[in-house]
């Protein structure tokens, strides 16, 4: 077998290109011989990114051009008990980041929530999406084309769903723009994340209605589904799974372990997060819920881009006489317990942790169950912030910690 400082000179004197090495030895042999070509082209030391845990053959579907693994801090916070629609017990809840204070805050929101016997979650709505756009001659075509769409549902449903054995058609919902016509369409992917099951089943749609339609496909995604982009649509109607957590904490327990009272984080949350939030013209409505989706994200091996609907979020709060009620409610979080980078060693212990590695029973349980979980994370985040705001107490707690 040929050894990696060999295949590194071969690449460096033109023989060989940096994504061919596996073609010539085994996955391992070839990503010690690219990190090779790097440090002798860059004077980087790479000794440290070559230090992985995963099989670099495993890791073969989630990488190109692999030269080792990122490493990241990860802790955990909790335990803290869940009541959710799947979710039922106590759970330690595993975060990536290297945000110093963020475990430590909301650590803090969970003691208040474990305080009060726990949160309750669910899951309201669930589909992944993906929307083509096609040309038309222009609105009596466009017209024509939605007509058919909403007479041959069950034809397109059959043609979606015989590209997969998991996931179902849910809803196709047209919009039209002038000659454009855009179909969002939207599926049960039940524990998988389920963006390459939407694509490649709303391609084979797509074969039908340019069969029988006018219509000619321009693009897969005409950005109306809308993935890993800010956007009201996925606000409204959700994509992913819409998830919501709340709790009500009695107002001993906010003065005890938040260090301020009801009506003044309810002041903060709607000067903040609600009129603040507002007047930017924001999307999420929320103190920093992308804080713990993107750390829970990095740690369970979900789709880090797609944080950004993750921080599609609204926080309440309302101060109750004797008590305060909070919520967060994340319209798209975007997640699976199989395929992707769940299947990567570390992630797929950190799901362990959770006890939503793969399938669960009922299909599509696991991932919703991680949905809940992380929805009470963040609104664990949310309290802590927004208590440390009103107290003043967020800049001393970030100089206390060392950050």
């Amino acid at each position: 077998m040929t050894d990696a400082a060999d295949l590194a000179d071969r690449v460096l004197n033109g023989d060989l290109r940096l994504h061919e090495l596996e073609e010539h030895t085994d996955h391992e042999t070839a990503v010690t011989a690219r990190r090779l070509v790097v440090e002798r082209e860059t004077g980087a030391d790479l000794s440290t990114v070559g230090e992985y845990a995963f099989d670099a053959a495993d890791a073969e579907p989630n990488i190109e051009n692999a030269i080792g693994g990122a490493q990241l801090p990860m802790g955990v916070v909790g335990p803290v008990a869940v009541d959710g629609g799947a979710a039922s017990g106590e759970y330690y809840l595993p975060l990536a980041t290297t945000e110093g204070a963020l475990l430590a805050s909301v650590n803090r929101g969970l003691s208040a929530i474990r305080s009060a016997d726990g949160a309750q979650a669910r899951v309201t709505k669930s589909g992944m999406t993906r929307a083509p756009v096609f040309r038309v001659q222009g609105i009596v075509e466009a017209k024509a084309v939605i007509d058919w769409v909403a007479e041959n549902t069950d034809r397109l449903r059959e043609a979606a769903e015989s590209t997969t054995s998991h996931g179902e058609l849910l809803d196709i919902e047209p919009y039209v723009v002038g000659d454009s016509v855009y179909l969002r369409f939207a599926y049960d992917t039940k524990d998988a994340m389920g963006m390459n099951m939407a694509t490649i089943a709303t391609g084979k749609a797509c074969e039908l209605v340019e069969r029988e339609t006018p219509a000619d496909l321009v693009a897969l995604s005409g950005n109306l589904c809308s993935d890993k982009k800010p956007a009201a649509i996925n606000a409204v109607q959700g994509r992913g799974r819409s998830v919501t957590a709340d709790v009500e904490l009695d107002r001993e327990l906010v003065e005890e372990r938040l260090g301020t009272t009801p009506e003044a984080i309810q002041e903060a949350n709607t000067r903040k997060n609600l009129v603040g939030s507002a007047k930017a013209g924001s999307l999420g409505f929320n103190a920093h819920a992308a804080n713990v989706v993107a750390a829970a994200f990095l740690a369970t091996g979900q789709d880090a881009a797609q944080v950004v609907e993750g921080s599609n979020a609204i926080t309440t709060i309302e101060e109750r006489g004797d008590s305060l009620y909070a919520s967060v409610s994340i319209a798209s979080l975007e997640v699976g317990t199989v395929g992707g980078g769940t299947k990567l060693p570390t992630q797929a212990e950190a799901l362990d942790v959770l006890g939503v590695r793969g399938g669960g029973d009922p299909a599509g349980s696991n991932a919703d169950e991680l949905a809940e979980i992380i929805a009470v994370g963040a609104l664990a985040g949310e309290l802590s912030l927004l208590a440390a705001l009103a107290s003043r107490h967020l800049s001393s707690a970030h100089e206390d910690l060392g950050r």
